[in-house]
């Protein structure tokens, strides 16, 4: 699943090329022909909305707030998010973004006047069902967050600006239908150009889509398990990934990991106790990737140990007080670390070979599939450590073997939960998820939190323009799914 970079940064460039102008354009629709250069006709490049889509996979995988509230991670400085300040945030961004250019890119492969200038670009069916399948990757991160949202009306533009909002339930089972179809609509045709993740391998791109019907068929086991057992067990049927998939950064501003920009000036995340503590304890050779060590506990020979690493407070009274030297700050490996120190192409992970083991292993649990739990859920843990490069046999056997780590039938829930929340690392928003769903790790809210329930948030609240400007809509989903709060319950989360 890996791309060459040079191609990649020459596609950036030329889709934030297109953007600006095609802003521009958009900007000055009312002026009839004025605006039409005969000479150049506009024409919409879906290769470049495409490579401009793909980028926002970046602001899933690398985003904060997830692992801030699962406590992967600490705040050392201001500590509003792990206080859970506020959980209200904003998701206009994801429509008229990532979902709109998708959008565009399926209408252009579809309109019986542009999918023959579109196909330059790779085949219409194929074009289509990659936008597809993406649309689903993000519009599940955002039901995941929010709950019930804008979808089937979404997307409209001028035609609607005042969207209905879809349950949850329905969004689950459309966006099972969605990649369904995307991967059956694919044809013998060429991928689609722009492609940054998968270098338009079709191939690659259906048994992503395989892989994400895996984890939203899991998500929704314990509300609709006859849906969510069938759903699962054709997507492991029609086959899954065979290596984890990676964003691909590149070693330049345009496109470089966002945790060493985070970095490059300030130091406001570390390692939180509670993620080093639980690791340090079992001798977990992860943590050695996924912390630097603390100066104050360096050797500086270059070869980080397990006594090396300190995890940050997570409930410290006054963070900004703890020396920076004292606290082990997240590890290069995901890129953290700024000039000299991180890895500014360090890739990060949107789904793994270590995430989809866990969930065959709660498959069978459940009596969808057959096979080992035990036998999944300990490949599961080796695909991580083969993930992060800290692999040996004798040292992954003694780990397996403690009682905290071995599996058990008996309590499988937290034996997956939490090495499943431990393998997620850095991939907050999928660890929230799934500590909703599974309920492990046992994790306590902030000592201080500033949350209505003073309890970890379980959904993001709508934003603020919504009860503003889309009251009718925002007011009748209130009404049907309850109040806009942190600590309502998703759909599927029934723990």
């Amino acid at each position: 699943m890996k791309f060459k970079r040079n191609k990649v940064m020459t596609l950036l460039k030329k889709a934030a090329l297109m953007l600006a102008v095609f802003g521009l354009v958009m900007g000055c629709d009312d002026f009839g022909n004025l605006n039409v250069d005969s000479n150049n006709p506009s024409e919409v490049r879906t290769d470049l909305l495409l490579t401009n889509a793909e980028r926002e996979i970046s602001d899933v995988v690398g985003a904060t707030t997830g692992v801030i509230w699962t406590q992967l991670m600490a705040e050392t400085q201001y500590e509003d998010d792990s206080r859970y300040s506020s959980a209200t945030f904003d998701f206009n961004s994801w429509y008229y973004g990532p979902l709109k250019d998708l959008q565009t890119i399926i209408e252009e492969n579809s309109n019986e006047d542009t999918m023959q200038e579109a196909a330059a670009a790779g085949s219409n069916a194929n074009q289509i069902a990659a936008a597809r399948i993406l649309q689903v990757y993000f519009y599940h991160m955002m039901t995941d967050r929010w709950g019930a949202i804008p979808y089937s009306e979404a997307l409209q533009g001028r035609e609607n600006f005042s969207p209905s909002y879809d349950s949850q339930e329905s969004i689950y089972m459309d966006l099972l239908k969605e990649l369904n179809e995307a991967v059956s609509q694919m044809d013998s045709g060429p991928g689609p150009t722009g492609d940054i993740v998968f270098d338009g391998e079709m191939t690659s791109w259906a048994l992503f889509a395989n892989s994400l019907r895996a984890r939203i068929a899991l998500r929704m086991a314990d509300v609709n398990p006859d849906v969510a057992a069938q759903e699962f067990t054709d997507a492991v049927n029609d086959g899954l990934i065979t290596e984890d998939v990676m964003y691909p950064y590149l070693a330049d501003a345009d496109n470089e990991n966002p945790w060493y920009g985070r970095f490059r000036t300030r130091t406001d995340y570390a390692i939180s106790d509670v993620l080093a503590n639980y690791m340090l304890n079992l001798d977990d050779y992860r943590v050695l990737k996924y912390a630097n060590p603390a100066p104050v506990a360096s050797n500086n020979d270059g070869q980080v140990t397990f006594d090396e690493i300190i995890g940050m407070d997570y409930d410290s009274p006054n963070p900004g007080d703890i020396l920076n030297s004292s606290i082990s700050f997240p590890g290069s490996a995901i890129g953290a670390g700024g000039p000299g120190v991180g890895i500014q192409n360090a890739p990060l992970p949107i789904i793994t070979l270590a995430e989809l083991n866990f969930a065959k292993a709660e498959a069978v649990e459940r009596g969808w599939i057959s096979g080992s739990a035990e036998e999944y859920y300990n490949a599961a843990i080796e695909a991580s450590w083969m993930q992060w490069e800290v692999y040996n046999e004798t040292n992954f056997t003694a780990f397996i073997s403690q009682p905290e780590v071995a599996y058990s039938s008996a309590d499988w829930k937290e034996k997956i939960g939490n090495q499943k929340w431990v393998a997620f690392y850095p991939n907050g928003y999928q660890a929230w998820a799934e500590w909703r769903r599974l309920d492990y790790p046992e994790l306590e809210p902030h000592d201080r939190a500033l949350s209505p329930d003073n309890e970890i948030p379980v959904r993001h609240m709508y934003p603020s323009s919504e009860e503003e400007i889309n009251t009718e809509n925002y007011e009748a989903a209130i009404s049907a799914n309850g109040a806009d709060t942190p600590s309502r319950h998703l759909w599927w989360d029934v723990n």
